[in-house]
């Protein structure tokens, strides 16, 4: 069986300090992290994925729209990946296991193929990082523990806006959806 890691909204808009919704230092500390676990997948022959929020400017009809600001809008900065971890896909990003895509809301798995992909390539195993771990970190796991998949959330390589939202989460994804944290 392989096992695949899925690096979610690593980017500007969210981690960088100017970015347009970002979580700041607590999401560049993990950058690191993030890079460790990419090589470390890649060697045990595993798959990397690197979904990516995507808006358009001006999309009156996305319900994201009403709730936060302007982020990860199609062809900008914001939406490119963050400091090592940016610097990490631009090496690999030409190699067959790692795949950059875009997700339209919260979850990775809504309104995409990643499943399909995955059950392609007979990954059972999935290892969430990145960010906001309460919310697309989050949305994503819950997918994913419906769909089966046996998750594992990085807490060292996971942020968000608040300490009490990442170790509310952190609680959620071991006690509900049964996930291992390392």
């Amino acid at each position: 069986m392989t096992n695949a890691l899925l690096i979610i909204d690593y980017t500007n808009d969210f981690v960088a300090t100017d970015g347009a919704l970002t979580a700041g230092a607590p999401a560049q500390a993990i950058d690191e992290a993030i890079v460790a676990a990419a090589d470390k997948t890649l060697a045990e022959g595993g798959w990397v994925y690197l979904p990516a929020d995507l808006h358009v400017a001006g999309d009156q009809f996305h319900p994201e729209t009403k709730l936060f600001p302007p982020h990860n809008e199609l062809n900008t900065w914001g939406r490119d990946y963050y400091g090592r971890t940016g610097d990490w896909f631009s090496q690999h990003q030409d190699q067959e296991r790692v795949n950059a895509f875009a997700k339209t809301r919260y979850s990775s798995f809504a309104g995409t193929t990643l499943d399909i992909w995955l059950r392609e390539r007979n990954v059972r195993d999935l290892e969430l990082v990145g960010v906001c771990t309460d919310i697309c970190v989050l949305h994503t796991a819950v997918d994913a523990y419906n769909l089966g998949y046996h998750i594992t959330i990085n807490a060292d390589a996971t942020a968000t806006f608040t300490p009490g939202g990442q170790e509310w989460a952190l609680n959620h994804f071991r006690s509900v959806l049964g996930a291992t944290i390392i």
